[in-house]
């Protein structure tokens, strides 16, 4: 039966329903042996594609968990996970998130459970915040760039890449793409830290902006273009993504610049409203075990944290080779300072003036 609804009802509704943090997309796993005994729930903002073998190897030692995994973006997982807190009680089970920030502030402001775990006593120290929030990848920020246009090599570092720049002149089209900042909050977390490393940052990016620079929301499309030469060069390129295409396509190269590297990483939580926080800590702790963090980095390319795993995509081995070269984005209260407001319209402000071609 239909009934009508008053116009003040109706309102409400529509207010309520507003106010409600957007929803993802909903994968459902379902137990290998047939009989779910429990949900694990999942928010994340890792693509659906790369959580499938994480989750398949997490169901081989728990064959009666059935998986719910919400493929979110990163703003969306905070929302969610605050208003769920704030209103019902109960929320995801465990959040993994690019947005290192966002999931600090989730930790700091006391949405993430403390849980102690042996192998948390091996994570690097910049890698854990007080048992609440835990650095799980090691993703380096990358220049990108079309080989056949760089028969001699691209630039190694930021001062070469400013005198490369200087020398192409103006030419029929765009020459570099990086991230646009107001779209991207990887983009925009890479340029703060560039800010703080690099003093001629600005001067870097002026120079790119009279060759022609052309700005994106994602990795992918960035590195689309240089693949197929429409663009010379993608600057501050997620470098996990970047080593993935770059074995499907022959012309895109790769280089960790040596003046220094930006590290990033996806960062995991169990919220203090956890409706399962036993399943969500089993879970976080198969992401932690050597087993979850080969997975990481052999299967989906995401290098590891473990200094257990001795392998090319790991934190181990790049800081064996690398060094110092590598700064890696600490989970810290100090990446509050990139979600400050008036920190961010001045750095928008400049990066809008530097990349407006006078």
């Amino acid at each position: 039966m239909m009934r009508s609804t008053s116009p003040l009802l109706a309102f409400l509704l529509m207010t309520l329903t507003c106010g409600l943090p957007a929803a993802g997309e909903v994968f459902l796993f379902a137990p290998p042996s047939g009989n779910a005994r429990a949900e694990l729930r999942i928010y994340s903002s890792l693509d659906e594609r790369l959580a499938a073998p994480l989750i398949a190897a997490f169901q081989t030692h728990h064959p009666n968990v059935a998986v719910r995994y919400e493929d979110l973006l990163t703003g969306a997982i905070t929302a969610r996970v605050r208003h769920e807190t704030d209103t019902r009680g109960q929320t995801a089970d465990f959040v993994f998130s690019s947005g290192m920030d966002l999931q600090m502030k989730l930790a700091n402001d006391g949405y993430a459970r403390a849980i102690r775990m042996a192998v948390a006593d091996g994570w690097p120290d910049w890698a854990n915040w007080q048992d609440t929030a835990f650095a799980l990848t090691f993703e380096p920020a990358v220049l990108v760039y079309h080989k056949p246009s760089f028969p001699k090599g691209p630039p190694q570092s930021r001062l070469a890449l400013l005198d490369w720049l200087r020398s192409a002149g103006v030419s029929a089209g765009p020459l570099v793409g990086t991230y646009d900042i107001t779209r991207s909050a990887l983009g925009y977390l890479f340029l703060a830290r560039d800010e703080e490393h690099f003093p001629d940052i600005w001067v870097l990016l002026s120079a790119m902006a009279g060759v022609g620079l052309k700005t994106f929301a994602t990795s992918q499309d960035i590195i689309d273009d240089v693949a197929d030469g429409r663009l010379k060069i993608g600057y501050n390129i997620l470098g996990s993504y970047a080593a993935d295409q770059a074995r499907a396509h022959p012309d895109l190269g790769l280089v960790l610049l040596k003046d220094y590297t930006v590290v990033v990483s996806r960062v995991a939580l169990v919220p203090r409203a956890a409706g399962n926080p036993a399943l969500g800590q089993a879970f976080l702790g198969f992401l932690m075990s050597r087993e979850g963090q080969e997975l990481l980095a052999r299967k989906l390319r995401l290098p590891a944290v473990s200094l257990e795993v001795v392998d090319a995509d790991s934190a181990r081995t790049m800081q064996a080779a690398l060094g110092a070269q590598l700064r890696p984005v600490a989970v810290s209260p100090g990446l509050l300072v990139y979600l400050d407001q008036a920190k961010r319209r001045r750095l928008l402000a400049r990066w809008t003036k530097a990349t407006t071609t006078p």
